[in-house]
Protein backbone atom coordinates (compact mmCIF):
# COMPACT_ATOMS: atom_id res chain seq x y z
CA UNK A 1 0.00 0.00 0.00
CA UNK A 2 2.81 2.43 0.55
CA UNK A 3 4.32 1.69 -2.62
CA UNK A 4 0.81 2.91 -4.10
CA UNK A 5 0.87 6.09 -2.30
CA UNK A 6 4.48 7.32 -2.83
CA UNK A 7 3.22 6.53 -6.69
CA UNK A 8 0.53 8.61 -6.30
CA UNK A 9 2.45 11.17 -4.84
CA UNK A 10 5.33 11.17 -7.28
CA UNK A 11 2.37 11.55 -9.84
CA UNK A 12 0.91 14.32 -8.26
CA UNK A 13 4.09 16.44 -7.66
CA UNK A 14 5.19 15.90 -11.83
CA UNK A 15 1.57 16.62 -12.84
CA UNK A 16 2.13 19.92 -11.20
CA UNK A 17 5.48 20.76 -12.35
CA UNK A 18 4.55 20.07 -15.94
CA UNK A 19 1.67 22.21 -15.23
CA UNK A 20 3.76 24.96 -14.16
CA UNK A 21 6.88 24.56 -16.16
CA UNK A 22 3.82 24.71 -19.17
CA UNK A 23 1.52 27.76 -17.79
CA UNK A 24 4.67 29.97 -16.51
CA UNK A 25 6.22 29.64 -20.26
CA UNK A 26 3.44 29.81 -22.71
CA UNK A 27 0.78 31.40 -21.12
CA UNK A 28 -2.01 29.44 -22.30
CA UNK A 29 -5.98 30.68 -22.11
CA UNK A 30 -6.69 27.01 -21.96
CA UNK A 31 -4.68 24.35 -20.00
CA UNK A 32 -5.78 20.89 -19.18
CA UNK A 33 -3.30 17.91 -18.36
CA UNK A 34 -4.52 13.97 -17.93
CA UNK A 35 -2.83 11.03 -16.64
CA UNK A 36 -3.39 8.38 -18.72
CA UNK A 37 -0.90 6.25 -16.86
CA UNK A 38 -3.37 3.16 -16.22
CA UNK A 39 -4.51 2.65 -20.12
CA UNK A 40 -1.04 1.71 -20.60
CA UNK A 41 0.19 -0.53 -17.45
CA UNK A 42 2.65 -3.49 -18.92
CA UNK A 43 3.91 -2.27 -21.80
CA UNK A 44 7.42 -2.41 -22.63
CA UNK A 45 9.31 0.09 -21.00
CA UNK A 46 6.63 1.31 -19.02
CA UNK A 47 5.71 -2.12 -16.69
CA UNK A 48 3.77 0.09 -14.07
CA UNK A 49 1.85 2.36 -16.55
CA UNK A 50 3.61 5.06 -15.37
CA UNK A 51 4.00 8.76 -16.62
CA UNK A 52 1.60 8.60 -19.71
CA UNK A 53 0.36 12.42 -20.44
CA UNK A 54 -2.20 14.11 -22.51
CA UNK A 55 -1.88 17.94 -22.22
CA UNK A 56 -4.20 20.12 -24.36
CA UNK A 57 -2.58 23.78 -24.57
CA UNK A 58 -4.32 26.77 -26.25
CA UNK A 59 -1.82 29.52 -26.53
CA UNK A 60 -1.20 32.46 -28.06
CA UNK A 61 2.32 31.49 -28.33
CA UNK A 62 1.90 28.71 -31.13
CA UNK A 63 0.46 30.97 -33.67
CA UNK A 64 2.46 30.99 -36.90
CA UNK A 65 3.93 27.53 -35.68
CA UNK A 66 3.02 24.36 -37.92
CA UNK A 67 2.04 21.24 -36.12
CA UNK A 68 5.72 19.93 -35.33
CA UNK A 69 7.26 23.10 -34.02
CA UNK A 70 4.36 23.16 -31.38
CA UNK A 71 5.92 20.17 -30.13
CA UNK A 72 9.22 20.75 -30.48
CA UNK A 73 8.05 24.25 -28.57
CA UNK A 74 6.50 21.91 -25.38
CA UNK A 75 8.89 19.22 -25.81
CA UNK A 76 12.00 22.04 -25.36
CA UNK A 77 9.89 23.41 -21.98
CA UNK A 78 10.03 19.77 -20.61
CA UNK A 79 13.29 19.20 -21.38
CA UNK A 80 15.12 16.95 -18.25
CA UNK A 81 11.69 15.45 -17.95
CA UNK A 82 11.63 12.92 -20.94
CA UNK A 83 12.27 10.50 -20.53
CA UNK A 84 13.11 10.42 -16.78
CA UNK A 85 9.81 11.37 -15.48
CA UNK A 86 7.96 11.14 -18.20
CA UNK A 87 7.63 8.07 -20.38
CA UNK A 88 4.76 9.72 -22.74
CA UNK A 89 3.26 12.62 -24.16
CA UNK A 90 0.62 13.32 -26.14
CA UNK A 91 0.28 16.87 -27.15
CA UNK A 92 -2.90 19.29 -28.52
CA UNK A 93 -1.14 22.61 -29.18
CA UNK A 94 -3.25 24.76 -30.73
CA UNK A 95 -4.13 28.84 -30.82
CA UNK A 96 -6.97 30.81 -29.29
CA UNK A 97 -8.16 30.84 -32.94
CA UNK A 98 -7.91 26.98 -33.50
CA UNK A 99 -9.71 27.04 -30.11
CA UNK A 100 -13.13 28.40 -31.15
CA UNK A 101 -13.48 25.96 -34.77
Amino acid sequence: MRKKVELIDFMNKLIDEIEKKLRSNLNPTEFDIWDESDAHKGHAGATDGASHFFVRVVSSKFTNLNRVQRHKLVYGLLDGYIPKKIHALSIQAITPDESKL
